[in-house]
């Protein structure tokens, strides 16, 4: 059985004591190291949501760059197909007016021999007459 004499304030006070102690260096050393922690988990958090933002943001810059250098290399290529049809263009149109040339040329040439064949005719069909009248007749027409 329990006595209530004067050793229960003893033990009241030894607990209260101890409790006290406790609090001291204990339960305070316990709560300021469970604070530090807490406060390192929030700054790790907080950085790296930093963090997380400048990659977010990084990302962004770098995509808009890429998207920034496919439509300048989509315009220099139209630029480029665009100069190239130019270009080719220009070479059609040289080799048009060439062979116009060339063909005009060539009916020149044609017209030229056709002349000179008409004319050797002209003279070859008059000497074979020639031949053939003096060869009927039996005697020199000139």
């Amino acid at each position: 059985m329990v006595n209530l004499d004067y050793t229960i304030f003893i033990q009241m006070f030894n607990f209260l004591f101890l409790i006290f102690l406790l609090n001291i260096f204990l339960y305070k050393s316990i709560l300021k190291i469970i604070g530090k922690r807490n406060q390192q988990l929030q700054d790790s958090d907080e950085e790296v949501k930093k963090l997380n933002q400048t990659i977010e943001q990084k990302m962004a810059e770098y995509e808009e760059k890429v998207r920034q250098a496919r439509l300048e290399a989509i315009g220099q290529k139209n630029e480029i197909e665009q100069a190239g049809s130019e270009v080719g263009g220009k070479i059609i149109e040289e080799a048009k007016s060439k062979i116009s040339q060339m063909i005009q040329e060539l009916h020149g040439k044609i017209e030229k021999e056709m002349d000179e064949a008409r004319d050797f005719l002209r003279k070859q069909s008059l000497n074979t007459s020639i031949e053939i009248a003096e060869k009927v007749l039996g005697r020199s027409i000139q």
